[in-house]
């Protein structure tokens, strides 16, 4: 048996992955938990004798296959309970990432199937979030691009949103701008703020960290997508 502390620090080391550091850094996984390095560096030890991550000196750590699966599992609990908040109570999406993470270690099994299934084994989390299988297989890369890297005229569709900070949260939602939409890059100024437009014609003014912490996708091509189908 894992500690939900084990499991917290494989999942930031997941999700760092993910986002293509690799191998991870002791500082990342420290910042990322807001724990001092040597913490961190004492967990890292902890999991690599317990084979759940791979070390090198002076780089980082990878997971390992093992380590893999018991990060998917976690993600998969969160996400479903991101899902499940949303859906079947009511919660906002501002609300429901810390939610889940107090409850994600302490579901049983049965608990997560009987709500995949009342959920209809949904594949993505409010947020956009890709929801692993049951079966725990290794989920795709990031889809799309951020926002912040688009041009001028790019018209594209949002895929996901970052989760961690509710105030940006609660900024894209009165704006409109939630995975699904499709947006048009009005403008990228020199001060850092891209400017879009909603499909009703309204601007909004994005800062640029904001911009950055929405991926997307060309809006064409997901439209050609949906018409073959």
């Amino acid at each position: 048996m894992l500690s939900a502390k084990m499991e917290d620090y494989l999942k930031a080391v997941y999700e760092l992955q993910r986002q293509g550091e690799a191998p991870v850094s002791t500082s990342s996984i420290a910042e990322t938990l807001d724990v001092t390095a040597p913490t961190a560096t004492s967990m890292m030890e902890t999991l690599e004798e317990r084979g759940l991550v791979e070390r090198e000196k002076y780089k980082g750590v990878t997971l390992t296959r093992e380590g893999e699966t018991v990060a998917l599992e976690v993600v998969r609990h969160h996400r479903l309970l991101e899902t499940y908040l949303a859906e079947q109570l009511g919660y906002d999406w501002t609300e429901v990432h810390d939610e889940a993470d107090c409850l994600e270690h302490h579901i049983s099994e049965e608990f997560e199937r009987r709500v995949a299934e009342v959920l209809g084994d949904p594949e993505v989390d409010p947020h956009g979030d890709p929801i692993p299988t049951e079966a725990l297989d290794p989920v795709a890369e990031l889809a799309g691009a951020r926002l912040s890297e688009q041009a001028e005229g790019d018209r594209v569709v949002v895929q996901r949103v970052r989760d961690r900070d509710p105030e940006e949260l609660a900024y894209l939602e009165e704006a409109g701008i939630t995975p699904g939409t499709t947006l048009t890059v009005e403008e990228v100024a020199p001060i850092e703020m891209v400017t879009v437009a909603l499909e009703d014609g309204e601007t909004v003014s994005l800062p640029a960290h904001v911009a950055s912490a929405i991926r997307v996708s060309d809006a064409t091509a997901t439209e050609d997508a949906s018409s073959a189908v």
